[in-house]
């Protein structure tokens, strides 16, 4: 199957389900909106039938589509920076290897190459992220600043009569939100036996952990932002009523809801006085889902218990404009540092390694970051108390 292919069943499974979604509106249900829909949906199937048998004659004709051989050309440069990303960890054990990184000392080390990061970056995507609800920026400096116009209370011009005097009016004001790069890392001991298998396995062990390490430092980060405001017992639907339509005001049409599987459970339990569950999937797009409150439909971000936990029967409720209210800077600089000759002092005698003594290599991984509160009015860190 070709991009083409996948973009036509894609706009065909949303244009049905688009249709779907006007045929159970109830009293307001649309049956022409919906019919139309279908008949564009078969019209798309027809293109995409045409395409697959054109698809199918190439291949026939041991004619590689422009996606294959872009696909070939990946896999062959992915090979090569694999090959070569396993050959620097092996040789680290041989001290023959002569890398680049910062704070190398005589047990050699390296960084990581740009397409071993690229895959970090993927796999923090494929798990649960909460770096995807807040700002991002890549910074090139270990610290800086960023300035903002705070906001103003206006109170208009005064009448003036003729002759008379210009009153003051306040002036513009401004702050600053300063940030400085932090290091975030730990370490993993490694048996000598994993790393004289194949290139694969060494590149999959390290991905996985540099990734999930990663991706979990980054949200407690954003968590403890987030959690750094006084927590609000919004008690029921009534209190993530008021806290959309009253406090998060300036952010109601951009706002979230983000919470757990409880909190889904929760909000799936609720109804209207028509018996309608008030929380439904989008019809535009079914894996996600919105909650109609009141005279708004705000969207919910559902993360597993594990990612942000119920604590005392207490369900969270973080709900605003994250984009706006938190910023996170990033100094993209992801290394590795390796030894075979290294010994760690754990905080009992079983915790503790030496490398050389137990044929172990011990690889260090190294992330900088830094986040900050942008705008502490644009999200309200809630709960909804459950027996």
């Amino acid at each position: 199957m070709n991009k083409k292919m996948r973009e036509l069943l894609n706009k065909i499974a949303q244009k049905r389900m688009m249709a779907k979604g006007f045929m159970e509106e109830g009293e307001n249900k649309d049956l022409e909106k919906a019919a139309a829909l279908m008949d564009e949906a078969d019209e798309l199937q027809k293109e995409y039938d045409l395409e697959a048998r054109m698809y199918e004659a190439e291949k026939e004709d041991n004619t590689p589509s422009e996606e294959e051989v872009a696909e070939k050309k990946a896999k062959e440069k992915e090979e090569t920076a694999t090959s070569k990303f396993a050959k620097g960890v092996r040789a680290i054990i041989t001290k023959d290897f002569s890398g680049n990184s910062e704070g190398i000392g005589a047990d050699g080390g390296y960084t990581v190459p740009e397409e071993i990061e690229t895959k970090v970056q993927r796999l923090r995507e494929t798990q649960e992220s909460l770096i995807d609800l807040v700002s991002v920026k890549v910074v090139k400096t270990n610290k800086g600043s960023e300035t903002y116009k705070t906001r103003g209370q206006y109170t208009g011009f005064s009448s003036i009569g003729e002759g008379g005097k210009l009153p003051k009016k306040s002036g513009l004001g401004f702050s600053r939100i300063n940030y400085v790069i932090n290091k975030y890392g730990g370490y993993m001991p490694v048996t000598n036996e994993l790393v004289e298998d194949s290139d694969e396995d060494i590149e999959a062990m390290l991905v996985e952990w540099l990734a999930n390490e990663s991706r979990v430092t980054r949200n407690n980060l954003v968590k403890t932002i987030i959690t750094s405001k006084a927590a609000i017992d919004l008690e029921d639907l009534d209190g993530i009523k008021k806290a959309l339509n009253v406090t998060l005001s300036k952010f109601k049409n951009s706002a979230v809801i983000v919470t757990n599987n409880d909190g889904v459970q929760y909000l799936d339990t609720l109804k209207d006085k028509n018996d309608r569950p008030l929380l439904n999937p989008d019809p535009t797009a079914p894996t996600q889902l919105r909650l109609r409150c009141g005279t708004t439909t705000v969207a919910v971000k559902e993360y597993d218990n594990e990612t942000i936990p119920t604590v005392s029967n207490k369900i969270p409720f973080y709900i605003g404009d994250f984009k706006e209210g938190i910023k996170f800077f990033d100094r993209k600089q992801l290394s590795l540092l390796a030894s075979n000759v290294a010994s760690v002092q754990g905080a009992t005698a079983k915790d503790s390694l030496n490398a050389f003594e137990e044929d172990l290599l011990l690889i260090r991984g190294i992330e900088r970051e830094d986040i900050q509160t942008r705008d502490a009015q644009a999200f309200v860190n809630g709960y909804i108390e459950i027996a």
